[in-house]
């Protein structure tokens, strides 16, 4: 006798969890989604203000200490790297140039994480030998945090 049976659709069998996104990661995904269909839409001569209204808005809504670390690292990115672009990047704030995302802030809050991060891409100067950070928690931006992120922002841009 053959079994004509067919497994659950989707490939995951019944009664088991799904091991794929998080409803966080999703959410991020459909921001992506939105901002790119937002940028397509925008005029090029308005793109770096747009961007900046949308970075700030998204930082007013953000909890009490993420909403301080991220106000803080979006003035230490434009007084130190003025060239780049503020965007929203997969519902975070980030810096471009060109773009392509150098840098971004992603809170606590977001992922449901222990402490916010700053990032950087491949877009980023930071290459030392074969191995280097490209992430950097972040609780509290202290003189001498803030001169490191100075430090690493005129790397990256380097």
């Amino acid at each position: 006798m053959t079994n004509t049976q067919q497994p659950a659709r989707g490939g995951a069998k019944a009664g088991t969890a799904y091991d794929g996104f998080s409803p966080e990661e999703r959410d991020a995904m459909k921001d992506h989604a939105r901002e790119l269909k937002t940028a397509a839409r925008r005029s090029p001569r308005t793109a770096k203000a747009d961007g900046e209204k949308d970075v700030l808005a998204k930082i007013a809504e953000m909890t009490d200490t993420d909403r301080a670390l991220a106000g803080r690292l979006h003035e230490i990115v434009r007084s130190t790297a003025p060239d780049l672009t503020p965007k929203l990047w997969y519902g975070m704030p980030a810096y471009a140039r060109d773009g392509k995302v150098v840098c971004f802030f992603q809170s606590a809050a977001k992922f449901k994480t222990r402490y916010a991060t700053l990032g950087f891409s491949d877009q980023a100067h930071l290459d030392d030998g074969a191995m280097w950070p490209t992430t950097y928690a972040l609780t509290e931006l202290t003189p001498a945090v803030e001169t490191r992120i100075g430090e690493l922002l005129g790397a990256a841009v380097a």
